[in-house]
């Protein structure tokens, strides 16, 4: 089987079958066919008339060779006895069938013999096609998935208008009848499909549906995606198909690809074409979009938080779910329309070495605002603190609190990766753990901010003593942290302005350092020499024959 992609009309595909019975004189005729080609080469004998005198002994029905259009109807010998007869046409394609019968022999008969094809509107299932052995002469029984695939209408399936919307409970149908798998599971992807048959019953007896074969089948969706099964010869060797039954024969086939192809100049055209359509989609999609950018207002941070609470390990029961809420601090604040909080789905866990872990992936987003305008008595903003409560869902529905925690939201931009450490309130005694075990309670938090410091505290130092808590589990958390502001762009450009001064003034730093190092020699030889003044004779003889041997 292979897989193309095409863009053209599939209207245009051509494909040539050429099918042929395989004999012992079949062999013996291609083996001296073979030989006669080597001696044409040679010069010895002319293969035209030879080739002539050896075909001329073959049976008509033996070999065939048939160029098909796609979706192209040719009858087989079966469909021709049957829509001849009016009485037997029920549909309106029978109808037709039975007037182009009538017209094909008023016209001298089909030009097929026993190639045939059964297009997208007839009455030929997927199931037919798997029962058939296909080139192979091995047994295949469809296995119990094929046999539901191919009960599967995929032709021509649209899209279904459901009325109302989603429902919210019953998504998941524990026990569905077939009549609701036939009506769920349908592919809405819109495929034509055509089989290329063979009729290899004995000369005389064609037109029996069990000598009917499967030589090709060739499905097409509206993507553009064309399979066919199995696939073009090209430089292969031929198919070798083997009939059922006790006289076992052996037929061998070629199928290829003789669609007309698209000369250079064409090409061209079609290439033009194609880059005017895109160049009108890309100013469409242009249009759609704007050009102006959106921006903040001027001392003020947009922060983008692009989050997901990945997993959650190391609690004490299962079925667990996370309830978080983002809390701002003085100067923060969100659109109207922002939610900052959240409930994720309720997760099983799953042993992962020596702890439990429970796989949410839930993401969330949140946009917040900074203004950077608002005094804030000399010290630096806080900023904003994600805080979250680990709960466990009972089997009577009830829920234990498994732990809290908090993330202080990182300061600076790009993809972090956070695990939190949680803990909970516990009190002493054997009655709690009853409770908790049993019926669900547990201690909890009223304010969850009492996970780190309490939105209420106004106090220099926070006293805990006395609390009691114990160490659960730990949070997995991934942030993505996109922040703008227009001083981002004001100090990129005083950045630019700056780079461009020190390296205009690095150009007159390395002149100015080249005229100070000449300069730096001319006096320490000027130096030199008035030391050199200043010494008796025969310290400078030999001071000048040290010169002289150090310049030599």
């Amino acid at each position: 089987m292979a897989v193309y992609r095409s863009h053209d009309p599939v209207k245009n595909l051509r494909i040539r079958v050429r099918l042929q019975h395989v004999t012992s004189t079949t062999n013996f005729s291609q083996q001296i066919q073979e030989q006669a080609a080597l001696l044409q080469e040679k010069g010895i004998i002319e293969l035209s008339s030879f080739s002539a005198q050896s075909t001329a002994g073959g049976h008509h029905d033996d070999e065939e060779d048939i160029t098909i259009n796609w979706q192209e109807k040719l009858f087989s010998q079966f469909e021709v006895d049957l829509f001849r007869l009016e009485s037997a046409c029920q549909t309106p394609l029978d109808r037709q069938y039975h007037n182009e019968i009538l017209r094909l022999e008023r016209s001298g008969g089909r030009q097929n013999r026993r190639i045939f094809t059964y297009t997208d509107y007839d009455r030929y299932t997927n199931l037919e096609e798997h029962c058939q052995s296909v080139v192979t002469p091995e047994e295949r029984k469809p296995t119990f998935l094929a046999e539901k695939m191919a009960n599967v209408r995929r032709r021509r399936q649209e899209r279904r208008t459901t009325e109302g919307g989603i429902p919210k409970s019953g998504l998941v149908v524990w026990e569905p009848t077939e009549e609701f798998l036939k009506g769920s599971h349908v592919l809405n992807t819109p495929v034509q499909t055509m089989h290329i048959m063979a009729d290899l019953g004995p000369y005389g007896k064609l037109g029996l549906r069990e000598n009917e074969y499967v030589l090709c089948t060739i499905r097409v969706d509206s993507n553009g995606v064309i399979t066919v099964k199995p696939d073009f010869n090209s430089n292969k060797e031929p198919y070798r198909l083997e009939t059922a039954g006790d006289k076992k024969e052996l037929w061998r086939y070629t199928v290829e690809n003789v669609s007309t192809g698209l000369n250079a100049e064409e090409q061209d055209r079609e290439q033009r074409v194609y880059r005017d359509l895109y160049s009108r989609h890309k100013e469409y999609l242009s249009s759609l979009v704007g050009q102006d950018f959106e921006m903040v207002p001027p001392g003020t941070l947009r922060l983008l938080i692009n989050g997901e609470i990945v997993s959650a390990q190391g609690y004490e029961y299962d079925s667990l779910y996370v309830h978080f809420f983002l809390d701002l601090p003085r100067c923060w604040s969100s659109p109207p329309f922002q939610h900052l909080s959240g409930v994720t789905q309720t997760c099983n866990t799953k042993s992962k070495g020596r702890e439990n872990v429970a796989y949410f992936c839930y993401p969330f987003t949140f946009e917040v605002l900074l203004q950077q305008d608002v005094t804030l008595d000399g010290s630096a903003p806080h900023w904003p603190v994600l805080y979250f409560e680990v709960l466990s869902l009972g089997y009577w529905q009830r829920y234990r609190t498994e732990g809290y925690g908090y993330l202080i939201i990182p300061d600076t931009p790009g993809c972090h990766t956070v695990v939190c450490s949680t803990w909970r309130p516990v009190q002493t005694g054997t009655v709690t753990e009853l409770r908790r075990f049993f019926i669900g309670g547990s201690p909890e938090l009223e304010d969850l901010t009492y996970a780190r410091i309490p939105g209420t505290f106004k106090g220099n130092r926070l006293s805990r003593f006395g609390f009691r808590s114990e160490t659960t589990g730990s949070v997995s958390i991934r942030l993505h942290c996109i922040q703008q502001s227009r001083d981002y762009i004001d100090a990129s450009a005083l950045r630019k302005q700056r780079q461009s001064v020190l390296d205009r003034l690095g150009k007159f730093g390395q002149q100015g350092t080249i005229y100070s190092i000449l300069e730096a020699f001319q006096k320490a030889r000027q130096r030199m020499l008035e030391a050199q003044q200043s010494l008796p004779g025969d310290l400078l003889n030999t001071a000048g024959a040290v010169e002289l041997q150090s310049t030599a």
